[in-house]
């Protein structure tokens, strides 16, 4: 069985990060969001995966060749971004007619039964109770949590189940037929021809769908969202370490991740605080962060903030959402 991870989007909901970073790439609690994926996938036993790249799709391939070597990996080039039905139709030809497949989209972080999921002997959806499903793909199911039907975004949802970007696909041969249909004659749904409009027509021909329910799911796609998830998981994945960190007049306040080659001085850091490789902080509170590689941080007091990497930084109390290569001086004042 192969994964599918389709990365081409642009993140346009985490810019200005973005310009420069693919949010799969984005660090979470110490490791980028796309490593907390395919870590997951290989845990449950997979060991080829097909990437479908788009925007910035050289730092994806480089990430996962660099980081994942041991892996069977292929790349899909996503020139035009016209849904992820089209994503997903563009990989055919490295599946074949009977072969199962599994999808995961590449900016979502999960938690969730895989091993059981590969066992089903029918095509699996996951499933998550939203507050608001009208920014989802939606899926009615019966009492035995049988699929009976899938829309994507609908006005007027008939159920809060939401799809969250985990797909077991039995049929891939009947998947990509039913891509193929709606490609040629032009279905799109919002703009784009999506797999949930695929999904349907399987369902609709007969083919059997399961439901099966994520514990946990995190969508990265938004600063306040991801900052929620770096604080939750630097609590599950960061254990305490009991006031042995190596750093000059500074206060720790765990949970944080402080990456390898990290100068801090005179600073309080934490709680919930992800600081990348090579990063210089100096007289300085940070709290509730999330900082990239190679940032200098200097007499700042930051919170609930996503700076990124190159960055520098000198003067200033704020919240803030700042993208690569950025140089900011605010000590200075200006009357």
């Amino acid at each position: 069985m192969k994964a599918i991870i389709p990365v081409a989007g642009v993140g346009t909901r985490l810019r200005p990060h973005t310009y420069s970073q693919p949010k799969p790439l984005i660090p979470v609690a110490g490791k980028p969001i796309l490593g907390f994926i395919i870590d997951r996938m290989v845990k449950a036993g997979f060991t080829e995966f097909i990437f479908v790249i788009g925007y910035l799709g050289e730092k994806i391939e480089a990430f996962v060749k660099e980081n994942y070597p041991h892996l069977t990996t292929h790349f899909v080039i996503q020139n035009k971004r016209e849904g992820l039905g089209h994503a997903i139709y563009i990989t055919r030809e490295f599946i074949a007619p009977d072969e199962e497949l599994f999808i995961v989209l590449g900016d979502t972080i999960f938690e969730a039964d895989i091993e059981s999921v590969k066992q089903l002997s029918t095509s699996a959806l996951g499933l998550k109770k939203v507050d608001d499903p009208r920014e989802f793909g939606v899926a009615e199911v019966d009492d035995d949590f049988n699929i009976l039907r899938v829309i994507e975004k609908p006005s007027i949802p008939k159920s809060n189940l939401a799809l969250v970007g985990l797909y077991k696909i039995k049929e891939s041969e009947q998947l990509f037929i039913a891509l193929e249909q709606i490609i040629k004659n032009a279905f799109k749904t919002q703009g784009e021809y999506h797999l949930t409009d695929a999904l349907m027509l399987m369902i609709q021909q007969g083919i059997v769908f399961k439901g099966f329910k994520i514990q946990n799911w995190y969508d990265c796609g938004k600063k306040d969202i991801l900052l929620e998830t770096n604080a939750i998981l630097l609590k599950k994945l960061h254990p305490p370490q009991n006031n042995s960190w190596p750093y000059q007049n500074t206060i720790i306040i765990e949970p944080v991740s402080i990456a390898s080659n990290c100068i801090i001085k005179n600073s309080i850091i934490g709680p919930n605080v992800t600081l990348g490789e090579n990063t210089i902080v100096n007289y300085s509170i940070v709290r509730n962060s999330i900082i990239g590689n190679d940032a200098t941080i200097d007499d700042v007091v930051l919170h609930d903030s996503v700076i990124g990497s190159d960055t520098f930084i000198k003067g200033l109390s704020q919240s803030l959402n700042i993208g690569d290569n950025t140089e900011i001086d605010l000590s200075q004042s200006y009357d």
